[in-house]
């Protein structure tokens, strides 16, 4: 009978013994990953999801360019377990009780601190912070029922955050990630600005306000870098930020508003704090050099 489903287009082959019905297959490929996240930990029910897998679940960013689905299905297995699927990738170890969640589906992954100390094992400064400030983020918004921008800077948070962190790294044995996690800020809203606060920390560059709140005659704004006793804003552009005509207008207006209280700019874009970074390090210095 499922040979037939299978042939008839009916049924969809998800994993060895694993099926699923040809209507509830995704279109999108990071949803395909995930339900094969689902059922490789179907056929190892003792397993929990975790690393790439994980982190396509949790939506962390991932550093550099690709997405997690371009990776193997991975899992966490208890020590001693005998994987048997060699198209998965099984890592072997203890995962307290308290670094194991559910997602949406109901199956369990690995926590977003813990995914996050997990993928960055290894990683440099920056590429690393793409990831803490992430699962620090995703951690702040768990700590109140409806989370504000504020919330994210709010000092007792973001130390519970980072402490939901230490005891990751402490449980995979990775002390050295201590002084990462102790700069990792629930406050960057992007991929760009942790890897841009990486970077600048990595230089020695004095270390920025991230999206503090600045007054002006049309609102308050949240630049993205702030150094206030140089009177510098800097801001960092992604593809998406100014996506129609409106927000590129809207944009200028927010700029000639801050300008007209003296603060001065500099920008980088995403694709250069990622392929050429010193170039980005160098314009910020030469800015935060000028005496204002």
């Amino acid at each position: 009978m499922i040979r037939s489903q299978l042939a008839n287009g009916r049924l969809v082959r998800v994993a060895q013994g694993v099926f699923l019905a040809a209507a509830s297959w995704p279109v999108e490929p990071s949803a395909q990953f995930v339900v094969r996240a689902h059922a490789e930990q179907a056929r190892h029910p003792e397993s929990v999801i975790s690393h790439a897998s994980a982190a396509a679940i949790w939506e962390l960013p991932r550093p550099g360019f690709g997405s997690w689905h371009d990776d193997r299905v991975s899992l966490t297995l208890a020590s001693g377990s005998r994987p048997h699927r060699p198209g998965a990738v099984h890592h072997l170890g203890a995962l307290p009780a308290a670094q194991v969640g559910r997602d949406p589906a109901g199956y369990q992954v690995t926590t977003p601190a813990r995914t996050a100390v997990d993928l960055a094992v290894g990683l440099q400064l920056p590429q690393a912070l793409v990831l803490l400030d992430a699962a620090a983020r995703l951690a702040c918004s768990g700590f109140v029922s409806q989370p504000r921008r504020r919330d994210f800077n709010n000092p007792a948070l973001v130390k519970a955050a980072r402490e939901l962190l230490l005891d990751a790294a402490e449980a995979v044995r990775r002390p050295s990630l201590g002084p990462a996690i102790s700069l990792a800020e629930p406050g960057r809203e992007s991929p760009i600005e942790s890897l841009s606060a990486g970077h600048f920390e990595l230089a020695g560059l004095p270390r920025p306000l991230f999206q503090e709140p600045v007054r002006t005659r049309l609102g308050v704004f949240y630049p993205d870098c702030l150094w206030p006793d140089q009177r510098l804003i800097g801001e960092a552009d992604g593809a998406e930020k100014y996506k129609t005509p409106a927000a590129s207008v809207a944009e200028k207006e927010r700029e000639q508003a801050l300008r007209d209280q003296e603060w001065r700019f500099v920008r980088w874009l995403g694709k250069e704090i990622m392929t050429c970074p010193q170039v980005v390090v160098d314009r910020v210095s030469r800015k935060l050099a000028v005496r204002f």
